[in-house]
């Protein structure tokens, strides 16, 4: 898993596609899904920030998300659609992680482009994978996606705690 700002290192023509989509409508807007206990899917719609090049979502304390995040943090988030038939699409995946430095929660706070409310809980997207998908030959018979895809590169670490069973 990787921050957004090894992201936009690795990639960054794609990180750019993913900020431009995120935040085409000036706040940012996706839709996250998460598990719930019982392994079930949970979509809520989302303002992700993005702070010091990194990605949060603030998530209000009484929010199912709140608890899918903090016993499973996996997640997928999906931007919000464009005006427009043909549009484009950015879809990320990962681990969300519970943030507790008070220095980094008050930053992705200061930048948030939304209301947060002070009790809401900020958790960083670790990202995995990461696809975004254009459409070509909008309006013919020759209509399709074309993906862009990327995977965070596997670590040392990452391996051995897959082996480990993480």
């Amino acid at each position: 898993m990787v921050t957004w700002k090894e992201v936009s290192r690795a990639q960054p023509d794609l990180a750019k596609k993913g900020e431009d989509l995120i935040f085409q409508y000036d706040v940012g807007l996706a839709f996250l899904a998460t598990l719930r206990s019982d392994g079930a899917p949970r979509l809520h719609p989302v303002c992700p920030v993005l702070s010091n090049s990194r990605l949060y979502v603030f998530v209000m304390p009484s929010s199912p998300k709140l608890r899918d995040l903090t016993r499973d943090g996996r997640f997928a988030l999906q931007t919000f659609p464009q005006p427009r038939p043909d549009s484009d699409e950015f879809y990320i995946s990962g681990t969300a992680r519970l943030v507790t430095d008070t220095a980094v929660s008050a930053a992705a706070l200061a930048h948030a482009k939304h209301h947060v409310s002070p009790d809401e809980l900020p958790f960083e997207f670790l990202i995995d994978r990461i696809m975004h998908t254009k459409w070509e030959g909008f309006g013919t018979p020759a209509y399709h996606p074309v993906h862009e895809k990327w995977r965070a590169p596997v670590t040392n670490s990452t391996a051995a705690a897959n082996d480990a069973g993480a």
